[in-house]
């Protein structure tokens, strides 16, 4: 897919066992957007805590075997390329920071047995001392790997055995909004760009105000009612005014947006799905 889904991504490692000692190696890789990690399933995706009442995320195991979850709070920071970076806590800002403060929420490890969903709870510290603005940190919900049976030793003929297991994860933003909050969006600079698996539709996002924006990117062709492409899940954060979008262009695609083009930003639907920004361009 095309774009990282900014409130979700896979987490994996590498467990290497020699003789008796094991050393994980741990990587990241994106989640592609999807409710669904590995045999977890989520809803909602995106959480949104603006007042002192409290919500829940449902979790389900579609897998055919009993699994078990630990659930953090991490703190991540969207880059110019809509990324978003891990931020070690020695690093965050304070009002990184503050969410951490205010957000509650339990269990925090659980155990599904298939198919039987567990809720869990989130609700917000007193937070009258914080400025008006928005507040997020991202709940990493990781499996917790079952423990596998003792190898034998390994004989000197033998050598380096290397056993790989993975391990995935899945995140969500949890945003807290006190007070006044505003934002809006422009959308500029659209033009023909590439990367490494191809030609891209590239366009800049500029935003204003203390709040984030999300919602879908709509690419049109005047007079046609029916959209060239719909794009999901695209945001903006605040720790950023600008960022860019990049839409990979199949070669079909490509062909399509030559010319005379319209480009939307939506809110997602269940927020309304109201236009927050359009620009009308012509690409040779």
């Amino acid at each position: 897919m095309f774009e990282l889904l900014e409130e979700a991504r896979w987490l994996t490692a590498l467990k290497c066992v020699t003789l008796a000692l094991l050393f994980p190696i741990s990587f990241v890789m994106p989640l592609t957007p999807a409710y669904a990690a590995g045999d977890l399933l989520i809803a909602p995706t995106r959480v949104i805590l603006d007042g002192r009442r409290g919500t829940e995320v449902i979790l389900n195991n579609i897998g055919d075997e009993e699994a078990t979850y630990r659930i953090t709070l991490e703190l991540r920071r969207m880059n110019a390329q809509g990324r978003l970076d891990d931020v070690d806590l020695e690093k965050a800002t304070d009002q990184e920071k503050s969410a951490l403060d205010v957000i509650r929420y339990a269990p925090r490890r659980v155990t599904l047995p298939p198919n039987q969903p567990q809720s869990i709870r989130i609700g917000l510290q007193p937070n009258d001392g914080l400025a008006d603005g928005e507040y997020r940190a991202h709940m990493l919900f990781r499996a917790i790997p079952k423990a596998a049976p003792a190898a034998p030793a390994a004989s000197p003929t033998e050598g380096l055995k290397i056993q790989i297991t993975p391990i995935y994860g899945i995140s969500i933003p949890v945003i807290v909004r006190k007070g006044n909050v505003y934002a809006t969006a422009a959308l500029a600079n659209v033009r023909i760009g590439k990367d490494n698996e191809g030609p891209t539709l590239e366009f800049d996002m500029n935003r204003s105000g203390n709040r984030s924006l999300f919602g879908e990117i709509h690419v049109t062709k005047p007079g046609l009612s029916e959209p060239l492409h719909v794009s999901k899940g695209i945001a903006i954060y605040p720790e950023i005014s600008q960022r860019v979008v990049s839409i990979p262009l199949s070669p079909a695609l490509a062909a399509q947006v030559r010319g005379d083009i319209i480009i939307s930003y939506y809110e997602a639907p269940e927020a309304g799905g109201g236009l927050i920004s359009q620009v009308r361009t012509v690409l040779p």
